[in-house]
């Protein structure tokens, strides 16, 4: 592993590995530890006592953060004729048909960060299963990037909302801000993720839900956050 520079350094040093901080606190060492020259992203790594092989185990959905992630996000629209009309009225970025799909699997295109289509362009979108998969960029109803309601679909992507699932360990990874918000800003963008996560809960998941959470920025160490209210408030 290659060795990390004096400014991470100093920033481990402040950050106890064995500890799990406050939500507040956890915030606040995050903006302390933050040392890059550029304005980090604020992550939450939520791994869940479930097992995402099973169909019924599966968490994924969601949620407008009621700050934003301080991202300039890219929309993609796959629709046609009115519908491509409201999508465009609505702020999407880039709007088409079979011209797109045909430019991402030609020329390896991937300049935008959420796709949306309408439910009829899917023969369409489906072909491009194996690029968009690996990249969660595919179109999904349970994220709410399938449907006719474009306008509403794209205004709430332009204005924080982010997806959650799980990877292949059962771990869910979401940017829920910059280092440049404030500290209530990020806590209030952490609870409503946190607790969109706790109602998404599966039946079918047994024993402890909520396994581990750990904030970081982009370069700065990770911190662990008490998650013992979350649980109780289930």
């Amino acid at each position: 592993m290659a060795k990390r520079g004096k400014k991470y350094q100093d920033s481990v040093k402040l950050v106890d590995r064995q500890k799990q901080y406050s939500p507040k606190k956890a915030v606040e060492l995050i903006k302390e530890t933050a040392k890059a020259k550029f304005d980090e992203t604020v992550e939450a790594h939520i791994k869940l006592g479930v097992d995402s092989r099973h169909a019924d185990q599966q968490v994924r959905g969601a949620i407008v953060l009621p700050h934003g992630t301080g991202k300039e996000v890219k929309v993609l629209v796959f629709a046609k004729g009115e519908k491509a009309e409201e999508a465009k009225n609505a702020g999407a970025d880039y709007v088409g048909e079979a011209e797109l799909a045909d430019k991402i699997q030609n020329e390896n295109w991937f300049d935008f960060d959420v796709v949306v289509a309408t439910p009829d362009m899917m023969g369409v979108v489906g072909k491009l299963g194996r690029v968009l998969g690996p990249k969660g960029l595919m179109p999904n109803p349970k994220s709410g990037t399938v449907t006719f309601d474009l306008g509403n679909a794209v205004k709430e992507i332009k204005a924080g909302k982010v997806e959650y699932r799980l990877d292949k360990s059962n771990i869910i990874h979401v940017p829920i801000g910059k280092v440049s918000f404030g500290e209530q800003e990020i806590h209030e963008n952490y609870k409503a993720l946190m607790d969109a996560i706790v109602k998404a809960r599966p039946a079918a998941a047994k024993g402890q839900y909520l396994r581990s959470v750990t904030l970081t920025s982009t370069m700065g160490p990770g911190v662990k956050v008490s998650t013992s209210k979350l649980e109780a408030d289930e």
